[in-house]
């Protein structure tokens, strides 16, 4: 019998919840369900020559970033520190 709060589960009895909260990149901050300002950005990796290899990196940013107009300068920052652009200025 499952218990109020539990989370849901399948027929395996494993639990698996419909809804995963984000968290902003850029602030760190929860993005709540009604935060519909808020955008999730998947940037693909690169080899030497230029190429898309199949994997990418995805960065969640929250309304309130973006509505501040840091969304780019918070991008920036991200991908320069997982090394996928080299210094932006």
């Amino acid at each position: 019998m499952s218990v109020p709060g539990d989370g849901m589960r399948n027929d395996q009895g494993e639990v698996v919840d419909l809804y995963l909260p984000r968290k902003c990149a850029a602030t760190n901050n929860i993005i709540s369900a009604r935060d519909h300002a808020s955008v999730q950005i998947n940037v693909g990796k690169v080899d030497s020559e230029g190429r898309y290899t199949g994997e990418y990196v995805t960065y969640s940013l929250c309304g309130a970033v973006r509505g501040m107009g840091e969304a780019d300068d918070s991008l920036n920052r991200l991908a320069e520190e997982d090394k996928i652009v080299s210094k932006v200025f």
